[in-house]
């Protein structure tokens, strides 16, 4: 790590990181980026492809692959929506090599494990010259293709807080299997000693705005865990998303989805959060 740390720094804002290498070689193939140098950190999979379990956290390591997410007994029983997520990511030749890592500092709009992340409040952690530093979800995502990651910086881990009484889901509308989305949403739900929902997470992809939605949140918290409550929130938050029309929908079709997918994400995270699943 040390070593491609001072890579970063020698090379500069010409070098880009080669993990999986699914979102930087087509962008290189299309002409989107053409860095100068490409420092590859296949090497570096055994130091950071991990899934581990700490007293109040699940750590995922940069260089986790898209497989070992969706074949992780830990996340199935912590933290569903990853392999709910990884169950409609691209295809398994993408999955066997691309990271989670790689993926979160691609940012593309609509790409599936950023809003994951910030359903289930993960913070990301960023090595640079000077150490670690630790942002949320906000912070690190800037906007379409920009992190806070820094040109001398590597993110290198991914820490999801464990709560009890959690359940957490996520759903997707594509055009095919494995294409980027439509739309999609992921919702998670923690419940207290009465069943009601002291806390919620919504997060949306492919349809504009920020990825976290807070007014969907906000529907939620101190709420019933019903279809109400639910529809009041998919309301929500397509109501404060602002797709664009494309080749995959017009933006009236796509606000829609993304309320009824919102809607089908909460109903899923509470049945979970509700068996003791999560």
């Amino acid at each position: 790590m040390e070593h491609a740390l001072t890579l970063l720094r020698e090379l500069g804002p010409d070098a880009r990181i080669l993990a999986g290498g699914h979102s930087l070689l087509p962008m290189m193939k299309l002409r989107l980026a053409a860095p100068r140098y490409l420092i590859d950190i296949d090497g570096l999979a055994g130091d950071l492809g991990y899934i581990r379990q700490t007293a109040d956290e699940i750590r995922i390591g940069a260089m986790t692959r898209h497989r070992q997410l969706l074949e992780s007994a830990l996340l199935e029983r912590a933290a569903a929506i990853f392999a709910d997520a990884e169950r409609v990511i691209a295809d398994p030749v993408v999955r066997n090599r691309g990271t989670i890592g790689g993926a979160l500092c691609q940012a593309d709009p609509a790409e599936d494990l950023s809003a994951v992340c910030a359903t289930v409040g993960a913070r990301m952690v960023i090595r640079g010259p000077d150490g670690e530093r630790v942002v949320d979800m906000d912070t690190f995502h800037v906007g379409p293709y920009r992190t806070a990651v820094a040109d001398d910086e590597l993110l290198t881990e991914i820490r999801i807080p464990r709560r009890d009484n959690s359940g957490s889901a996520y759903e997707k509308v594509a055009r095919r299997v494995g294409d980027w989305a439509v739309a999609a949403a992921g919702a998670a739900i923690t419940l207290d000693a009465d069943g009601d929902i002291v806390d919620a997470g919504v997060a949306l992809a492919a349809v504009g705005g920020s990825i976290a939605c807070g007014e969907a949140e906000a529907e939620l918290r101190g709420a019933p865990p019903d279809d109400a409550v639910f529809e009041r929130a998919g309301r929500a938050a397509a109501a404060a998303c602002s797709p664009v029309a494309d080749q995959r929908g017009s933006a009236e079709y796509k606000r829609h989805v993304a309320g009824v997918l919102t809607t089908r994400a909460l109903r899923r995270a509470a049945a979970r959060a509700q068996r003791g699943q999560p």
